[in-house]
């Protein structure tokens, strides 16, 4: 039985994804800040799926707590087949009126985080000659929309880049670009969540990327309305697209 490690389990896209993995028969590694609401999700999994789910609580901006993941991805003796780089956050505010401190921690997650766990993640992976790795992104990589987009956007350029280097290895590497998605992201943030055709149900989100997954592709972007917003930033330049959202904020 193969192992899934998902980063941000405990509420939105992450749970889908555990949920939809222990659906799959993949016994769980689950990493996230809070033990209570890990053992409480691990608990319903093993219930419903009969599936092994291991618990790891770890904030991923702590350098530290980080290398506790890093070191179980890397574990030899107890191989997972994949990872899911899920865990991230958003800040409400423009870059200059955000704390400096928030920005980094931010990144630290976004970006941090992915590297170093793919990192550790890969070499055991390249060397059974099969694995791979999900990382969760957005559609905002395609935008020009601060440092939340710039660091989507490196999410990006990473995956496509180590899914070119590491195929002839067996891991296939992929980045979910999702849209609006109905989840906790926009209330931690403090920000009203929409409604209506443009937001995205996360379990449709997840059985996507997962199908896309399994056909090898490097990018899965759910939602009609969504590849074609990708497919229109491809064609517009990015100072014009940053010239129409700063109209927008004023």
């Amino acid at each position: 039985m193969s192992t899934a490690l998902v980063t941000g389990p405990t509420a939105g896209i992450g749970h889908s994804f555990a949920e939809q993995l222990a659906a799959r028969g993949h016994d769980l590694v689950l990493v996230a800040r809070n033990r209570d609401r890990l053992e409480e999700v691990a608990q319903g999994l093993r219930s419903s799926y009969d599936v092994e789910v291991e618990v790891l609580p770890a904030d991923l901006a702590d350098r530290d707590q980080l290398a506790t993941v890093e070191a179980r991805l890397a574990d030899r003796d107890r191989p997972v087949d994949l990872l899911v780089n899920n865990a991230g956050f958003g800040l409400k505010q423009r870059f200059l009126d955000n704390d400096v401190d928030a920005e980094q921690a931010m990144l630290d997650v976004l970006v941090t985080a992915v590297l170093r766990l793919t990192h550790a993640a890969l070499g055991p992976m390249t060397e059974r000659g099969a694995g791979g790795v999900l990382n969760v992104s957005s559609v905002a990589a395609f935008l020009p929309r601060g440092s939340y987009a710039a660091a989507k956007s490196w999410v990006n350029s990473f995956s496509e880049w180590a899914a070119n280097e590491y195929r002839s290895q067996g891991v296939t590497v992929m980045a979910l670009c999702p849209g609006f998605t109905k989840t906790e992201f926009h209330e931690r943030m403090r920000v009203r969540r929409g409604s209506g055709f443009m937001w995205l149900d996360a379990d449709f989100l997840v059985r996507t990327a997962l199908a896309d997954f399994d056909k090898g592709r490097v990018f899965s972007i759910p939602g009609v309305q969504y590849k074609t917003i990708v497919g229109v930033t491809r064609l517009v330049p990015n100072r014009v697209l940053q010239r129409l959202q700063s109209i927008g904020r004023r």
